[in-house]
């Protein structure tokens, strides 16, 4: 697992922001986000001072950005 605030989190996934290379993105019941990547890697991350509300946001980017979103 991955901690890390909102906005580094941002810059480290930058490159890889699209559906070419994230399959699924999705919260887990303790609010982390889980990225499962196209060549079967998951990662998950805990997001440090960062709303549920934002989390949602960065979710809702991530539909439009073609990538399925669970939840």
């Amino acid at each position: 697992m991955n901690t890390c605030s909102l906005p580094d989190f941002m810059e480290i996934i930058k490159p890889w922001l699209s559906s070419d290379y994230i399959q699924k993105a999705s919260l887990d019941e303790e609010g982390r986000l889980i990225l499962l990547f196209t060549d079967g890697i998951q990662n998950v991350y805990h997001i440090e001072d960062c709303a549920e509300a934002q989390l949602k946001g960065v979710l809702d980017d991530f539909k439009k950005r073609g990538i399925q979103v669970k939840g």
